[in-house]
């Protein structure tokens, strides 16, 4: 028998960084096209549940893997501040 638990459906995302681009700059781009993020290769990203910022984390890249080191939890208020 599942429990309640088992039913319950969490959206994870991990948000290296963030652009601001015209709508039209976006539809003229093709496969492959490299969109350049406001940030650095050592900064800390955002890990959000439901699109609720939940920890911060570090990228570990190993061989062919890209994973995420939780650093600690994440400051809502820092988040929004970002959002800009």
């Amino acid at each position: 028998m599942k429990s309640q638990l088992d039913q319950v459906g969490v959206e994870i995302t991990v948000l290296l960084g963030r652009a601001l681009m015209p709508m039209q700059q976006v539809l003229r781009m093709g496969r492959g096209a490299v969109i350049q993020l406001d940030t650095k290769e050592d900064d800390r990203v955002w890990i959000l549940a439901n699109n609720h910022p939940i920890a911060r984390g570090d990228l570990v890249i190993e061989n062919d893997k890209i994973s995420v080191h939780i650093t600690g939890p994440a400051e809502v208020a820092d988040y929004r501040a970002t959002e800009q």
